[in-house]
């Protein structure tokens, strides 16, 4: 996490909580156990892709692809276990293995032959999309009853803190978290990442491994939207090929955004995303329990991340002003003419 990017944490925890009491105030179900448990498992699901899109946009790129890589691998895995016959554990794996060659994939054409992330992941919304539909000819996909133990890994509550159940997902969001939070602050690899993303031609003339490290991003970026798909199509059991995980991308990207996450790259810490995803989850909860129109939703969407993106250009503006100021300060008299 960049010196910049905390007062951003602050100020996005302070508006969760904000949202949260006006809510919590205008209607009490708010605050009722179940709808809190909906948050969480909700927020935990878009919190793993969010820290995915965090992960390539700290790079100075962008992945559009999040959500049809979610509806691939959500459509894919009960087809391969329902259909296929295949074991719980080389679906999985196949699932998540298929995740990460696509990152792969993105990454050598951006880096190797030079195409820009937002072609190169554009083309991959469309061609995923198209790919999970004709996999299952449109057709829904469930679960069944035959799975009940592997949907555990999504709809279980292990346990519960205050009268609130707490779910798997949330424990696997707290741990990929914590492992995500390491990496960027402790790690080698997390310093060069924002090397990268706030000058790439310092980063490669420093000797830094570019070309890996942004594909290296883009492997995590799409690994993580797969075990999303995963998560969500064990929670939903009902999967639908043409609109699972559409528009996803936008929640990812926001989340990440208003987390701190700069678009021009080099900034970003991951309890930032987090909340940021609990933002964007407590104001589509806001607008159900307000009586809000949910036509207005992605509009309400679009307009939060519009604000977050202001914010971060006004408050760029403010650190570089303040930067200047005080290298003016620390800099010698100029000497005085004899």
């Amino acid at each position: 996490m960049s010196s910049t990017t905390t007062p951003k944490v602050i100020a996005i925890i302070l508006l969760l909580i904000a949202i949260s009491a006006f809510t919590g105030m205008a209607n009490d179900r708010f605050f009722a156990p179940a709808n809190l448990e909906n948050l969480l498992q909700r927020t935990s699901l878009f919190g793993l892709l969010g820290i995915g899109a965090a992960f390539v946009i700290i790079t100075g790129g962008i992945d559009l692809s999040i959500g049809s890589v979610v509806g691939l691998s959500a459509t894919a895995l009960p087809w391969m276990l329902t259909e296929v016959g295949l074991p719980i554990p080389v679906a999985l794996l196949i699932v998540l293995a298929g995740s990460a060659l696509i990152g792969l994939i993105h990454g050598l054409l951006i880096t190797r032959f030079s195409l820009q992330p937002f072609v190169v992941t554009l083309c991959g919304l469309l061609i995923y999309r198209g790919l999970g539909r004709q996999l299952v000819l449109d057709q829904t996909q469930s679960f069944g009853q035959e799975f009940d133990g592997l949907r555990t890994l999504s709809i279980g509550r292990p346990f519960a803190i205050a009268g609130v159940q707490i779910s798997t997902p949330s424990l696997i969001l707290l741990g990929v978290a914590l492992l995500s939070g390491l990496v960027l602050s402790r790690t080698v690899y997390g310093r060069a990442l924002f090397a990268l993303g706030r000058n790439p031609e310092a980063a490669r003339f420093a000797g830094l491994p570019v070309k890996r490290l942004t594909a290296a991003a883009y492997v995590g970026c799409s690994t993580l939207a797969g075990l999303g798909g995963v998560l969500f199509a064990l929670d939903i059991n009902s999967i639908q090929p043409v609109s699972m995980g559409s528009f996803y991308e936008l929640y990812a990207i926001a989340a990440a955004v208003l987390g701190g996450c700069s678009l021009r790259g080099g900034e970003g810490s991951i309890l930032g995303v987090v909340v940021g995803a609990a933002v964007m989850r407590v104001l589509y909860n806001s607008i159900v329990l307000l009586g809000i129109p949910s036509q207005l939703e992605f509009a309400i969407v679009g307009g939060v991340l519009l604000i977050g993106a202001l914010f971060d250009e006004a408050f760029r503006r403010f650190v570089d002003a303040r930067r200047l100021s005080r290298s003016r300060r620390a800099a010698p008299p100029a000497p005085s003419a004899p």
